[in-house]
């Protein structure tokens, strides 16, 4: 099991991420548009500067729904590797069998 304070963190930067996604995807778009005037494109850079870093998806982490393990992480499934297997062997998982030969 993850430590609390860690899953309880990546559940603020998901709750910001949503926040601000409208604006951040507005700025994205002005700053990336290479037909815009450089000052403009500029602007929109320094806007998006401003907004709070967490607001930024790439600093979500996927963890596991289960334990908030973030490594091994599935993301068809959302849970980790070790979940994953424990739940296939017991059949909760549909369609998922245990490979044997």
């Amino acid at each position: 099991m993850a430590k609390l304070s860690s899953i309880n963190k990546n559940e603020k930067r998901k709750k910001l991420v949503k926040q601000y996604a409208a604006k951040y995807e507005k700025l994205k778009a002005i700053a990336d548009d290479k037909s815009a005037d450089e000052s403009e494109r500029l602007m929109a850079r320094l806007k998006m500067a401003e907004l709070p870093r967490n607001a930024n998806p790439t600093r979500v982490r996927n963890r596991c729904s289960t334990t908030g393990r973030p490594r091994g992480y599935y993301r068809k499934f959302g849970i980790n590797r070790i979940e994953l297997r424990d739940l296939g062997n017991k059949g909760l998982i549909p369609g998922l069998t245990k490979s044997s030969w």
